[in-house]
């Protein structure tokens, strides 16, 4: 318990310094005088000055979850994307020191806690409307690029003086993200074939009918169609 009490008391300080002064206000001596604790004691808790930067955005990140959790979801999954999307700029600029620290050190291969637990956000989100058969490419694809248009338009946002941002920038973002990777298919238009396959692919875990070896075997020719 008191291991627990330190750790929570560490990453408040330091997610105060972080809101107040930026990344460049979290150095060690700072954190522990903010916090009462010695430096060993944060090396002890957390391994390393990165694992205490990845608790802090983690803890941040919270109050994003809250309010994406608060959106509840509707039956266009299309328009619960664009909210989806409003709400993470939102929430990038009005926090940007936070922001930077999920998102700003690009590591090959490495994501930190907060930031997988926005793609995994997303990528439910393009399940659902891959569920419904709007979406023009791959699951994967998708994911990749809604996350890199709104990163990318968020870290643009973010770097304007709050006088020169344009509030139409992120709209037309968004709906070129969503275009690129959706499809309006109506009722009476055919559906194509690798809609279908995205459609079904998405839906693979369900049917419960095949063996795991079939669906297997599915999911990977649903795939190659849906990657056509």
């Amino acid at each position: 318990m008191k291991r627990d009490a330190t750790r929570e008391r560490i990453i408040k300080a330091a997610y105060g310094l972080l809101t107040e002064g930026g990344r460049e206000a979290l150095s060690t001596r700072a954190i522990c005088a903010e916090s009462g604790v010695q430096s060993p004691a944060i090396y002890r808790i957390f391994g390393d000055k990165q694992g205490l930067l990845d608790a802090v955005a983690d803890h941040g990140f919270e109050s994003y979850l809250a309010s994406k959790t608060s959106l509840g979801e509707t039956d266009d999954p299309v328009d619960d994307l664009r909210r989806g999307w409003d709400l993470h700029v939102e929430f990038g600029v009005g926090n940007p020191s936070l922001y930077s620290l999920i998102y700003g050190d690009a590591r090959p291969g490495v994501e930190t806690p907060a930031a997988r637990r926005a793609s995994a956000i997303l990528a439910h989100s393009i399940r659902r409307i891959a569920e419904t058969g709007r979406l023009r490419v791959s699951e994967e694809r998708a994911a990749l690029l809604v996350h890199s248009a709104g990163r990318g338009t968020t870290f643009t946002l973010i770097s304007l003086p709050e006088d020169q941002r344009d509030p139409a920038l992120s709209t037309l973002a968004r709906e070129a993200a969503i275009t690129a990777v959706t499809t309006d298919t109506g009722p009476t238009t055919p559906a194509d074939p690798t809609h279908l396959a995205i459609a079904l692919r998405a839906a693979t875990p369900r049917l419960t009918t095949l063996t795991p070896a079939e669906q297997t075997l599915l999911t990977e020719w649903l795939t190659r169609i849906a990657n056509t």
